[in-house]
């Protein structure tokens, strides 16, 4: 058995650990501040942007150019995904020089990434993405009709601060949709033919601490048992998938994302009930021992889920995730995004190869 495992050099977890902040920051630092969602007030800011839906290319390019501008030399990531990988890019950028086309992959120039990032806090104030503890940045590039990542173990946070009591105002659709993130990536990383025995456990824990408390948090925003327990399962989610890598779902997600404005987490509720049950359908035609072992890990995963695998499709009617016909997506965008979503790194890591009539059927049952 070989794996690495990467994770920040810093979590610090609990209600009421913003006060702490002041801590991670030194009194000589010039920091660029890139937000989304409230206001809040952080030591030594020189410059701020402000990250309004997922980043983009141009959007990181102009939080870089207003960094340098002010000679930033410290970053802080304050507020769901969005914020915190266009932050995390920022750092990276500020290190590395260029842009951000430069070092995206698949659709960019897929340069190495060669120097630790500029120091940078991660700051979630949502529970979906996990990406307070991911080494990759994922932007999208209209023009291509594709998201990608920037991806590097040199462009993780130095401390990644969580602190529940941040996300109990956040609004009800992005409560689900971000929540259905986290168990979506907890399931994936599980299954992904990355996985090794350390991401195992700590998925698990995710899909568990998230079947349990999701609705929770949906019904009552201000249940601070229920956001501290979401809070945990989207780090968790967030180690899992940066060291076994995810799916189909997040296969789709990419173009999906890039040429409809179908937020992420709406993407993953809505198509992980087809991905888990086309992924079991295949794998009862595959003889080989990895299949057997992920056919046992389904079983698992059936029995660690409150209500079982079938809660997945109960948990988007419950959320009342909307569908992708609602975002513009018709039946004959199926195929154009089938050969879109082959190209996404997330694709490789599926248990299982899937044919392109499992991807339609997948799609047509999002639609």
């Amino acid at each position: 058995m070989n794996f690495d495992f990467f994770n920040v050099p810093r979590i610090v977890f609990g209600r009421g650990k913003i006060a702490r902040l002041q801590e991670f920051v030194p009194a000589s630092a010039r920091t660029l501040l890139v937000y989304n969602g409230r206001n809040m007030e952080v030591p030594h800011v020189v410059a701020e942007f402000r990250q309004c839906g997922e980043p983009t290319v141009d959007d990181v390019d102009r939080a870089l150019a207003v960094a340098r501008d002010a000679r930033c030399d410290f970053v802080i990531g304050l507020g769901g995904g969005s914020a915190i990988d266009a932050a995390k890019a920022v750092a990276g950028l500020l290190a590395n020089g260029g842009v951000a086309s430069d070092y995206m992959e698949v659709v960019g120039k897929g340069q190495k990434i060669t120097k630790p990032a500029a120091p940078w806090i991660a700051i979630p104030t949502t529970a979906g993405t996990g990406a307070e503890v991911t080494r990759n940045a994922v932007i999208g590039w209209p023009e291509k009709k594709f998201k990608a990542s920037l991806r590097s173990e040199l462009l993780m946070a130095r401390v990644a601060l969580i602190d529940p009591a941040l996300h109990v105002d956040v609004p009800r659709d992005v409560t689900a949709r971000s929540g259905m993130d986290a168990l979506c990536q907890c399931i994936e990383a599980y299954v992904s033919n990355g996985a090794n025995p350390m991401t195992d456990a700590v998925a698990l824990k995710g899909v568990e601490l998230a079947s349990t408390y999701l609705r929770r948090a949906y019904d009552d925003g201000a249940d601070l048992e229920a956001r501290q327990g979401m809070a945990l399962a989207a780090l968790l989610s967030g180690i899992a998938l940066t060291n076994a890598g995810l799916g189909a779902v997040h296969g789709f997600a990419a173009p999906l994302g890039a040429n409809f404005s179908v937020p992420h987490g709406v993407v993953c509720g809505l198509l992980l009930p087809g991905v888990v049950e086309a992924n079991t359908t295949a794998m009862k035609d595959v003889a080989n021992a990895m299949q057997r072992i992920t056919t046992e890990k389904y079983d698992r995963l059936d029995g660690t889920l409150v209500g079982g695998l079938g809660q997945c499709s109960e948990l988007v009617r419950a959320l009342h995730l909307p569908r992708l016909r609602e975002f513009g997506m018709s039946e004959a965008d199926i195929e154009p995004m089938i050969q879109l979503a082959k190209r996404a790194s997330s694709m490789r890591y599926n248990p299982v190869v899937l044919s392109d009539g499992s991807l339609t059927q997948v799609l047509r049952d999002a639609l």
